[in-house]
């Protein structure tokens, strides 16, 4: 009984075995057309590709010419380049040899240069000393409302500037501000805050750009060295940052040279007091002497552009020796 049951399960194995392979017999003759086919296919791209690629290697490599492109970037970035050259070119023209003169030789504008420098100097530093740690806050964090703060960093850059010095004026009507106002409001600590309220704005764009260049692996990797937070920033960051920090502060000094709004409503415009060169220009053409008023320009173009490029060659220098 035992023996007749295993030969009927040989059996039955045998017929199901014999059945596959009639199967896949049966089905690669099915298929061996279409595969054939698809070789053939597959055959005759490969042959045509390789005819035009022999085609191509055969032709000899022409490079079009660079000269449209040079020539749109000249177009469009020498005219505005030129504009300016044209704007300063006729204001030398205009400007004669004596109105220069009197106008170096005037103790009022002589005090208002002095005046400029320095408040410019001072709104600039302390708009770096807002900008650094705002700008890296801003650019390595995520926090609740920081889209609201975004905004309210772009409201000076946003409203009129004689806006802002209306806002500060009237902010100074109130306490703890008001305490100080008659130390402040048309005084010359007035012509700082107001030149530092718009030059930070500009400095902390600025330095947000510049940390958002900085990839953020380096100060993971210091602090998986030991290294805390703040010594990360202090040692890693900020020494990557220092070109940035000093476009920032070029910014700032620049914009507030030429701030005159909130100056004037803020501060003023008095002789020997709170006049500064944007105001010496203002007070001149209330005057009727557009050739001081022209001379006053100048002088002012001459002190931003020394200033400027004293500051990115030191910039340079000092990153060279680094």
């Amino acid at each position: 009984m035992f023996q007749s049951s295993i030969g009927v399960f040989i059996l039955i194995r045998l017929i199901v075995f014999l059945s596959l392979v009639e199967f896949v017999g049966k089905r690669r003759q099915f298929l061996n057309p279409e595969l054939e086919e698809a070789k053939n296919v597959v055959g005759d791209s490969l042959e045509v590709s390789c005819s035009r690629l022999d085609e191509a290697l055969a032709r000899p490599l022409v490079v079009p010419s660079d000269k449209p492109f040079f020539a749109c970037l000249l177009a469009l970035g020498g005219f505005y380049a030129g504009l300016i050259m044209l704007l300063l070119l006729a204001d030398v023209a205009y400007t004669d040899r004596e109105s220069l003169l009197a106008s170096l030789s005037s103790r009022e504008i002589r005090y208002s240069i002095i005046l400029s420098l320095v408040s410019c100097s001072i709104s600039a530093v302390l708009s770096l000393w807002v900008s650094v740690p705002i700008g890296y806050l801003m650019s390595r964090f995520s926090f609740r409302g920081k889209s609201f703060l975004d905004a309210v960093l772009e409201v000076p850059i946003v409203l009129p500037p004689i806006v802002i010095g209306v806002s500060l004026l009237i902010l100074f009507n109130f306490p703890p501000f008001s305490w100080i106002s008659s130390m402040v409001v048309f005084e010359i600590p007035a012509v700082i805050i107001a030149q530092f309220t718009m030059a930070a704005a500009f400095a902390v764009r600025t330095m947000r750009v510049v940390f958002d260049q900085i990839p953020i692996r380096f100060e993971e990797v210091a602090m998986t060295l030991g290294c805390s937070r703040g010594q990360a920033f202090w040692e890693v960051v900020l020494p990557q940052a220092r070109r940035g920090v000093l476009a920032a502060g070029s910014l700032a000094w620049a914009r507030s040279l030429g701030e005159f709004g909130p100056i004037l409503v803020f501060a003023g415009a008095t002789r020997l007091r709170t006049e500064v060169l944007s105001t010496s220009v203002y007070l001149e053409l209330q005057a009727g002497n557009l050739k001081g008023m022209l001379a006053v320009s100048l002088i002012m173009v001459v002190v931003a552009a020394v200033v400027l490029v004293l500051a990115r060659f030191l910039g340079r220098r000092c990153c060279a020796y680094d």
